[in-house]
């Protein structure tokens, strides 16, 4: 019996660490283009498509887009600002899922950062994007450094609650369903929205 307890423990880790790993990555690209979106919307501008799919790096392509400058900057720091409301919430709620909200934001705020801290080197995405339309690279450098940084801070400690690291704590059975659940309704989202 004890067996099949400790095979059913494994199988909920690696449940929960993938779908948490691949969730992240998709969410972190819809709250990075919602970014782009706002700043689109609220700079007069108008966006003709955003892609979202779950084998393909996003994009927001725009129409009018009379404050580009602003629009670049939408996405990392949305995409940073998002998770971490989202983490707050879930902190002043006290759920005992804010392991997750945790991760999430630790993931998007390195992903964020390393995407403009280091993209400011190759000039690729929109880190280029801002180098071009004149953000200073040291700015580029010091927030994706910042944020990177925030990240790991965030991550620091989690690898319990993940059944992983010293001491190895004990996985929750509704998180790792939860969040299985959750990246299934996002693919499946994403596919309806983005067949091709």
């Amino acid at each position: 019996m004890q067996g099949a307890k400790t095979a059913v423990d494994r199988m909920l880790r690696v449940l929960l660490i993938v779908s948490t790993l691949w969730l992240s990555w998709l969410a972190m690209m819809v709250v990075h283009e919602t970014g782009h979106v706002l700043h689109a919307w609220w700079s007069g501008g108008t966006v003709r498509e955003v892609v979202l799919h779950p084998l393909a790096i996003s994009r927001t392509d725009l129409g009018r887009n009379p404050h580009p400058h602003f629009v670049v900057w939408g996405g990392p720091l949305w995409g940073c600002a998002i998770p971490l409301l989202a983490l707050l919430g879930a902190r002043v709620l006290r759920t005992p899922y804010a392991f997750l909200f945790r991760f999430f934001a630790g993931f998007c705020l390195l992903a964020n950062g390393m995407y403009i801290g280091a993209g400011s080197f190759v000039r690729a995405g929109d880190a280029g994007d801002l180098l071009r339309l004149g953000s200073p690279h040291w700015l580029l450098v010091a927030l994706g450094a910042v944020a990177s940084a925030g990240g790991l801070a965030l991550w620091h400690g989690l690898g319990p609650a993940f059944g992983v690291g010293q001491p190895i704590g004990r996985i929750q059975r509704r998180a790792a369903i939860g969040t299985a659940a959750a990246l299934v309704a996002l693919v499946a989202a994403e596919l309806l929205l983005n067949p091709a």
